[in-house]
């Protein structure tokens, strides 16, 4: 089997997130962008293209993040025959203010597609409070909670929710969630972020995000890195699985102000 796999980075991204040691409190933009692809041939051909980005603001009162993400994958078979194995792209923006030295209030939007989960548009808001558990220039350790509000859009003929076939899905959420970043080293850093969405109109149903990253950097506007994504949603429905997890690892050029 013959393969290519390739690394590059996206000139069409304009921002993303800066790495932990780059974050500064000056209220400029910064941030990390980054674009992977890889492609097999032989008995089955396989492609695979991913794009992020991260961005943040801050100053000394409050802070500004936002984030993207396209992943599309497909195989052929010797017959030519097409699956698609992943079509999504997530996108979303939060606002942070300080009320004290340790507390903050916070606000923000998520938005979501992924064609293997019949979801056409997932769009929710939500707010609440938060504690600065550690905040220093090496470790920063956030738990946060509040109240959102989430609607689903599903592709025709919809899925079943509670024995339902439903195009439509609305539901107010709890948010529970914790986030930290680790500078281990002058080049490497580390960041995760867990966060649980209770399900307010369905009793015991629930979401649940998990990602995590190691970010070395090679120079001064290069990092390599190494991601972990998990997502669970206990609504998904057959196909679909309600655990879905995803490994990456790519080059990002950061943006913004040095």
């Amino acid at each position: 089997m013959k393969k290519l796999s390739l690394l590059a980075v996206s000139a069409l991204l304009a921002c993303g997130q800066a790495a932990a040691d780059d974050i500064k409190a000056d209220g400029q933009w910064r941030g990390v962008g980054g674009a992977a692809a890889s492609f097999s041939s032989g008995n089955a051909r396989n492609s695979t293209v991913n794009i992020n980005l991260d961005a943040a603001r801050i100053t000394a009162t409050d802070k500004w993040s936002a984030y993207g993400q396209a992943l599309f994958a497909q195989s052929k078979d010797k017959d030519d025959n097409t699956n698609t194995t992943a079509n999504l792209w997530r996108a979303g923006t939060r606002y942070d203010h300080n009320l004290n030295a340790n507390v903050f209030a916070f606000g923000g939007l998520d938005l979501e597609r992924d064609q293997l989960k019949h979801l056409n548009l997932r769009a929710g808001v939500n707010g609440g409070l938060g504690y600065h558990l550690i905040k220093t220039p090496e470790t920063t350790w956030d738990v946060f909670g509040g109240l959102g509000y989430k609607v689903d859009r599903y592709a025709s003929p919809g899925v079943l929710i509670d024995n339902d076939l439903r195009r439509t899905y609305t539901t107010p959420e709890m948010i529970l969630g914790e986030e930290s970043t680790h500078k281990l080293t002058d080049t490497t850093s580390f960041k995760q972020r867990l966060v649980v969405y209770p399900n307010l109109r369905d009793t015991g149903e629930f979401r649940a995000i998990f990602d995590a990253g190691l970010s070395v950097a090679m120079n001064k506007t290069m990092n390599l890195t190494v991601g972990f994504q998990n997502r669970y949603d206990s609504l998904a429905q057959s196909p679909a699985k309600q655990n879905d997890t995803l490994f990456l690892a790519g080059v990002n050029v950061k943006f913004g102000a040095q």
